[in-house]
């Protein structure tokens, strides 16, 4: 085989306009066939063409993509550099934060700080911000707005100071929609272009997000996923993303959706159905004469789901309906010709009937969908119409209902222990009598105390969104109204929503129903849904009561969305719509009436669901007018934003600030690392179950005054008032080591029927805060390893996760299996991921918690070693190989280094 790389730069013509191009033709001239390839795996093919250097990238790697059809499957690691890279403002703020910590460490290293710029496009979109602290009146958005301004305005004068300060950096300020709507709609170009040497050369639009739902940019043909926020940054500094080539699902879609059934049905379904496959780490894409006939919002919705279903990605190749997406969203027709011409040329455009080679495969006949729900606490929990009441109450164990032991495991076959401690509170608690704004009723369990149509997975979708508005009118001409304790939110992703539920006088209908616009952002999805009513909260907690909430978003883990509310249910809009109205959870909206007419009569939710003629009829009223208006001053900002006072300077001048702060990760670093050192007698911070989300490890949400966190605040100046969120105080490490672990539903099994961030300081034998156990252990000078189960770190790619274990001092993490970024992420931070055998993990192993474990040969790692673990208790010595998660040599060179931005630091000044 020759070791050197074919001649491939070609040239074609689009739009009167030339443009060169690596070509993938031509490369399966010398390489081998590449027709069957996966779409996904031609992309990666084109980044190996044009980035071969024979060192980063060699001509090995590009035949090992080619070869990768023999089997499905290869081991080989290759470096990828995507086009862009997208960041939001929750992970964007600690970015910018390392960056200009990177630039003082350069410093005082005496190098040149400037250095350290991006060398790839960056676009921050500023969303995940905005709290729905008012609603359900017309001033809603506009007070909210002035509230997150004033709240963030510390964060948002130091993301103005990184706009100024770095080359290559955009940022599009608050108020303006969710980034991956943002992108879908605007920043997305599918091909991308970039001037060299006189040549203008074209290639495959492909970027990261330090959002894990980044993936839903693969809707509109481009590749793109989810990474921790340390390697998003070593990716904007020029590092090639290390991966191994992955294995690719094959999605076959056929068939048409039913009347009545939605996109947020079907992605329901999708994702149930991948959970079940197990895809974690692998490409899905999605094939089959089915996406014919799939509106191109429905497929960034099913993209947008990714991290639910635990791919790395969920791509659907470019075809005709692509294009269509591209004119509406106001696309130049130079851009959109470019896109047809190039596609079709390297043989990346969808053919009818293509049947390309993947690693798997499943069928869904889209006809088969029915109307769904998932909860209460995963995704991947799909949940049918016809079942949720009875789901609900097999959950709460109501025997008034008489549910079987047998039905309780049809509906909620992995309950668990969650179940348990849901059924004690429900059988010991008692519905309220509540007085609220003038109006008396009955709280009582399932009662829907939060009705969000929020995240991007649905807003960005004209045809739900249009559905909800529908339903909405047809609901006020019956003389529905949304019951009292309901909070109720409107909050879309972009301007253009808000543009077309007018045109189609549809937000009135919602605004009388109490769906007003809260704010342009992640609000609920992300858990910045506010306070409930102070009367409500108060009834939840004297009732003990288990209430719920119905949102269009795609995350309802544990804790997340709101800390009294212990039922979440992903829903599409039009369905958020109906519970507000249902008020509860355990009517079932399949057969019992939402309520009375003016007369009396019963409605029921069939009598005002829209039709699919209807629904489509609305959406016409989509224009391409509208986003192209909303998008031309899409980086400017209002008044506020504009006269935020900007420091300037090259190296960041840290003030007193609880927002931001100059992190301790590259304080005594030299030019070279030190040697790993083995891990002697560590103690067990915390033993945790399985599928612990970063939501466990780093929540985003409310920061409770009692704790750590809540604490250091209140001894800095801060009332409870103005905490903000954990997401918010990224920027400041002190808050987040003091929150990590310190979500409110995680469980750790070092102790007895405790919920919340504690543990057990092994040697006293005393419950504390794990933070206060933490800072305990560090002053005895002892080192610390984290054990868990299956799916450990899954959710959102949230860096701080792996930042705050970093800062906790714990060294190792001892789990069953992990989630991709989340390994990732520790390997970035220089903790060690090791696995357990197959078959072992702390239950079988007997763990308590008062074990020591000691690991050695962390000197001479190389990537999926085995790694000797030794168990120490007062009962003898266990011995076990575990294996190593450091996966490729890249990751391994970052472990050595005490973290990749070490690494790239090093490298950029020529010490590595």
């Amino acid at each position: 085989m020759s070791h050197t790389t074919p001649d491939t730069l070609s040239q074609l013509e689009a739009g009167g306009q030339t443009y060169h191009y690596y070509s993938l033709p031509k490369a399966a001239e010398a390489l081998g066939d590449i027709e069957r390839l996966p779409m996904t795996l031609k992309v990666l093919l084109e980044n190996q063409l044009r980035f071969a250097d024979d060192e980063s990238v060699a001509i090995e790697d590009m035949q090992a993509l080619v070869d990768w059809q023999r089997e499905g499957r290869s081991s080989r690691e290759i470096g990828y550099r995507p086009a862009r890279v997208l960041m939001q403002d929750f992970t964007g703020v600690p970015g910018v934060v390392d960056l200009a910590s990177m630039r003082a460490a350069v410093a005082s290293l005496g190098e040149d700080p400037a250095r350290i710029n991006p060398l790839s496009p960056v676009d921050l979109v500023i969303d995940h911000s905005v709290m729905v602290d008012k609603f359900g009146n017309p001033t809603a958005f506009r007070d909210n707005v002035a509230i997150e301004m004033e709240r963030n305005r510390e964060r948002y004068e130091f993301l103005r100071w990184g706009q100024d300060a770095f080359d290559n950096f955009r940022v599009v300020p608050p108020g303006t929609g969710i980034c991956h709507q943002v992108n879908l709609e605007y920043l997305g170009k599918t091909v991308w272009t970039k001037d060299v040497d006189g040549k203008t050369l074209a290639y495959p639009d492909t970027l990261v997000g330090t959002d894990s739902h980044t993936t839903m940019i693969n809707g509109l043909g481009i590749l793109g996923w989810g990474v921790g926020g340390i390697e998003a940054e070593a990716a904007m500094l020029g590092q090639p993303v290390s991966m191994l080539i992955p294995e690719v699902i094959g999605f076959k879609l056929t068939g048409k959706l039913r009347e009545g059934i939605t996109a947020t049905d079907l992605v329901l379904t999708v994702t149930e159905m991948l959970r079940k496959k197990g895809v974690v780490g692998k490409f899905v894409e999605f094939y089959g004469d089915g996406l014919d006939d799939l509106p191109l919002a429905d497929r960034a919705t099913i993209a947008n789901m990714a991290p639910e279903y635990g791919a790395t990605c969920g791509f659907f190749p470019v075809d005709a309906e692509t294009l269509n997406y591209m004119r509406l969203t106001g696309r130049d027709d130079a851009q959109i010709a470019l896109v047809e011409a190039y596609s079709k040329t390297q043989g990346l455009w969808r053919e009818p009937g293509a049947e390309p080679i993947f690693s798997d495969t499943l069928h869904l006949d889209m006809g088969e969908v029915e109307a769904s729900l998932a909860g209460p606490k995963r995704p991947q929990d799909r949940v049918a119409l016809t079942d949720m009441k009875r789901t609900f109450e097999a959950l709460m164990g109501d025997r008034l209902n008489e549910v079987s032991n047998t039905e309780k495991g049809r509906l909620f076959s992995e309950g668990g222990q969650t179940a348990v401690g849901i059924e004690q509170s429900y059988e010991n608690a008692d519905s309220q009598d509540v007085d609220y704004e003038g109006e008396q009723f009955t709280l009582d369990h399932g009662a829907v105390v939060i009705a969000a149509i929020t995240s991007c997975t649905n807003t960005s979708n004209p045809s739900v969104m249009m559905a909800a508005g529908l339903l909405a009118r047809k609901a006020r001409e019956k003389g529905l109204s949304t019951k009292p304790w309901v909070k109720t939110s409107l909050a879309p992703g972009s301007k253009v929503v808000t543009d077309y539920l007018a045109a189609g006088g549809v937000q009135e209908d919602l605004d009388a129903l109490g769906f007003h616009l809260v704010g342009y952002g992640c609000t609920t999805c992300i858990g910045n849904s506010g306070p409930l009513p102070e009367t409500i909260e108060k009834a939840v907690d004297e009732g003990d009561l288990t209430v719920a909430s119905v949102l269009s978003g795609n995350r309802n883990f544990e804790g997340r969305v709101h800390p009294q509310v212990k039922t979440n249910w992903l829903a599409s809009p039009p369905l958020v719509v109906a519970y507000a109205l249902a008020g509860n959870v355990r009517r079932d909206l399949s057969k019992e009436p939402l309520g009375e007419d003016a007369d009396g009569n019963p409605v029921y939710l069939q009598d005002i669901w829209p039709s699919q003629a209807e629904i489509a009829a609305a959406v016409e009223k989509v224009k391409t007018e509208m986003f192209r208006k909303e998008y031309a001053e899409v980086f400017d900002g209002d008044d506020v934003w504009k006269a935020i006072d900007v420091p300037q300077s090259e190296v960041y001048e840290w003030p007193e600030s609880t927002y931001i702060q100059h992190p301790p990760f590259f304080e005594g670093m030299g030019k070279t690392p030190e040697p790993t050192e083995d891990v002697k007698d560590a103690h067990i911070l915390a033993m945790l179950g399985d599928s612990v989300t970063t939501d466990h490890i780093s929540p985003a949400g409310a920061i409770k005054p009692d704790s750590p966190a809540g604490r250091y605040l209140q001894e800095h100046g801060v009332k409870p008032v103005d905490f903000n969120s954990y997401g918010s105080r990224r920027g400041n490490h002190e808050v987040m080591m003091r929150g990590t672990f310190a979500n409110v539903r995680i469980r750790n099994e070092m102790l007895d029927d405790v919920e919340g961030g504690f543990t057990r300081h092994v040697p006293s034998g005393e419950q504390l805060a794990i933070y206060d156990a933490a800072m305990k252990y560090q002053q005895e000078g002892t080192p610390l390893v984290v054990v868990a189960g299956k799916e450990y770190g899954s959710g959102s790619s949230r860096d701080w996760a792996a930042k705050g274990t970093r800062l906790l001092g714990v060294r190792a993490v001892l789990a069953e299996s992990y989630e991709r970024i989340h390994r990732s992420n520790l390997i970035g931070m220089g903790v060690v991921p090791l696995q357990f055998p197959e078959g072992e993990g702390r239950e079988s192993l007997g763990l308590t918690g008062d074990e020591t474990i000691s690991i050695e040969g962390l000197g001479e790692l190389s990537p999926g070693c085995p790694v000797k673990v030794t168990i120490s208790s007062d009962k003898g010595e266990k011995k076990l190989e575990a294996l190593c998660r450091i996966d490729t040599a890249n990751e391994l060179a970052y472990y050595q280094h005490g973290g990749i931005l070490h690494y790239v630091l090093r490298k950029m000044i020529g010490s590595a």
